[in-house]
């Protein structure tokens, strides 16, 4: 069965984000809030983690997992960034937007798009997830909480808890969280591209 940790959105417990990271440090799979919608996380260097998630979402190896980072520094780290591509992070970020880019070699292959050598990168604007960001020290593997079937994804904690209790170790309920994924942009080619609209304004990528 599933922990379930209420964590303060404003000011969260120290003992219980180093807990949290103890769990996903240790091969864990958590549900957690952040500014757009609940996600799924687990350590990047994790493939039974990444598997688990895997089975939870229906996914293949073509599905864009996300790096969640600290900053956009560390979001350079695992990205090819140029300045062209940078304004536009710089501009967007934090926020509810996830961007694809190309990968460096920091990034593991089996968490890459399989054709296109490509990863999701994000800087979430949500206090809690930033205080599990810090302490972890590095990007958080994730995929948004989006069930099969299922057209949105879940955002109540209880609920989350009740539906996956035996494929999560850990719930994080910080409050108030967002019903609406992010918006997804494509920076790999000449022009943004919208591939999903969500939460995040395209109008930041110059995008309608």
């Amino acid at each position: 069965m599933s922990q379930y940790f209420s964590i303060h959105p404003e000011n969260p417990q120290p003992r219980l984000i180093k807990q949290a990271v103890q769990i996903i440090q240790s091969g864990g799979v958590i549900a957690y809030p952040t500014d757009s919608c609940y996600a799924l996380g687990c350590h990047l260097g994790d493939k039974d983690a990444l598997e688990r998630i895997r089975r939870i979402r229906q996914v293949d190896d073509k599905h864009h997992f996300t790096l969640v980072c600290r900053d956009l520094s560390e979001l350079g780290t695992y990205a090819r960034v140029d300045n062209r591509q940078f304004r536009f992070l710089k501009r967007a970020m934090p926020g509810a937007f996830t961007v694809i880019l190309q990968a460096t070699h920091d990034v593991p292959r089996r968490v890459m798009h399989a054709k296109r050598s490509t990863i999701g990168l994000r800087v979430p604007q949500h206090t809690a997830t930033l205080a599990l960001l810090e302490e972890l020290g590095e990007p958080l593997l994730s995929s948004t909480l989006l069930l099969p079937g299922e057209a949105f994804p879940m955002t109540d904690s209880w609920s989350i808890r009740e539906r996956l209790e035996h494929e999560v170790d850990l719930v994080i309920d910080a409050g108030h969280c967002g019903a609406e994924p992010t918006t997804v942009i494509d920076l790999t080619g000449e022009d943004p591209l919208l591939v999903r609209q969500g939460a995040g304004d395209a109008a930041l990528f110059g995008l309608a």
